[in-house]
């Protein structure tokens, strides 16, 4: 199997090195043991194809509007097969993103009133900023 440094793993997961290592500390990624030499006489970590899957996985999620919180536990999840668990945690994470595009939309309707009404040739300060300041 083939493997990479911690920047490989970074790269193929669309991220930087910090963020594959923050990923270690919260437990959501595996830090490998060293192994093998590298630069300066020490021994470098190297990461496998299902760390790559992992940190792709971790990130899929997030973009899914999941927690890291939430994502450690699908982790776990995935090792049990508990479909019950995994579906009400998508379930939650449906129902967080309804309100949010609820609360989106409503900020854009807002918006496009003021966008409207500051194009309009009516005297006086443009309403957009007036909005904010109040």
């Amino acid at each position: 199997m083939k493997s990479t440094t911690i920047k490989g793993l970074a790269g193929a997961g669309g991220v930087g090195v910090e963020t594959v290592r923050y990923y270690q500390r919260r437990g959501l990624l595996e830090t490998p043991e060293r192994g093998g030499s590298g630069r300066a006489g020490g021994s470098i970590r190297r990461y496998t194809e299902d760390h790559i899957k992992q940190l792709r996985f971790i990130r899929s999620a997030q973009a899914a509007g999941f927690t890291l919180e939430e994502i450690g536990e699908l982790l776990i999840l995935d090792a049990t097969d508990d479909r019950k668990r995994v579906h009400q945690l998508a379930t939650k994470r449906l129902a967080d993103l309804d309100v949010k595009i609820s609360e989106l939309k409503d900020a854009r309707r807002a918006l496009d009133h003021l966008v409207k009404e500051c194009g309009s040739s009516s005297p006086g300060p443009c309403p957009i900023i007036n909005a904010f300041i109040d």
